[in-house]
């Protein structure tokens, strides 16, 4: 049986790295796309000897070639913290716009099915409660985090026009928070920062007074849902996460009884448009995926927790 091709774009990413490890281990041959903006090499690396692997260093945003057929295609290349695509606006808003138009006509012109990264940042600072795909939004599109908010809502729309204008077969998954090994230790995100501060003997900073909620998915339910819903027939948005909500407040102090760290927890104003509540409606992706997480937060945290003392360790 002919190996089937996949492209991941953002492969040396947090969870683009996860995602080539599973379609390497699916009998896939991988081809990992990464210009580094964000991505580590050390996570792919250990995939280099097999002969199912490629690396290709490219940007995205300028014209993609890939020589031979592609069944596949992922779209995972983007900042995707607050500290990223604050620090990285303009390439945030590019990468969601220029990158995902170029692998849209790549995969228009190999007939290759693609499947793009969305988020639950779609959703903005939520009305609803929790959120159903069906929800549209309460963005600031002139807001600090507008720009990877509105670039990962055109992404949505572009990949809608090319299924319908141009028949290319698509699929959009929400990724909510997730967490696991690979998370980068300065990523600015709730977990690693806790975990780094822990570790580092720092006081936990918990923004506003800790009452906003999360919710918490780890790396490896998301990857089987990712990849669930790139084999599925199903072509609108679909939630990806996990919907046990629990306030960062909480976080932080599982955090502290994780790390039998000494630290206290300490305030700091809220960010600008940062989100009051988030928690995934997954009753599509149980229904349609037959997906739902199974790893418990404790289990997850535990996993990550000894990921991020030996990281601590390799940079000091």
């Amino acid at each position: 049986m002919e190996t089937k091709r996949i492209l991941i774009a953002g492969g040396a990413g947090f969870l683009g790295s996860h995602l080539c490890d599973r379609f390497v281990k699916e009998g896939y041959h991988v081809i990992a796309m990464d210009n580094l903006l964000t991505g580590n090499i050390k996570n792919i690396e250990h995939l280099f000897p097999l002969p199912n692997f490629e690396y290709y260093h490219h940007d995205v945003t300028k014209f993609v070639h890939v020589p031979g057929k592609l069944d596949y295609i992922l779209n995972f290349a983007s900042p995707a913290s607050p500290i990223d695509y604050l620090k990285m606006p303009i390439q945030t808003l590019k990468v969601g716009a220029l990158g995902t138009h170029n692998l849209l006509g790549l995969a228009k012109d190999k007939k290759a099915r693609i499947l793009v990264a969305s988020t639950s940042e779609v959703y903005g600072d939520p009305t609803v409660h929790p959120q159903p795909e069906e929800y549209w939004g309460n963005v600031n599109p002139v807001g600090p985090r507008g720009v990877y908010d509105e670039a990962k809502r055109f992404l949505e729309s572009i990949t809608m026009a090319y299924h319908n204008f141009h028949g290319v077969d698509t699929r959009i998954v929400r990724i909510f928070n997730t967490y696991g090994p690979r998370m980068r230790l300065n990523d600015g995100r709730a977990l690693p920062a806790f975990m780094s501060q822990a570790l580092n003997g720092q006081d936990l900073t918990v923004f506003g007074d800790g009452s906003q909620t999360r919710s918490f998915c780890y790396v490896d339910d998301l990857i089987e849902g990712i990849y669930r819903l790139l084999l599925s027939d199903y072509h609108l948005p679909v939630n990806i996460g996990n919907p046990q909500e629990i306030t960062l407040q909480q976080f932080a102090e599982e955090i502290i009884a994780l790390t039998g760290s000494k630290q206290k927890i300490v305030y700091h104003p809220l960010p600008k448009d940062d989100p009051k509540q988030r928690q995934p409606d997954i009753t599509k992706a149980r229904s349609i995926l037959g997906w739902e997480p199974k790893v418990s937060r404790q289990d997850g945290l535990r996993i990550t927790y000894e990921y991020f003392k030996t990281a601590l360790l390799s940079n000091s």
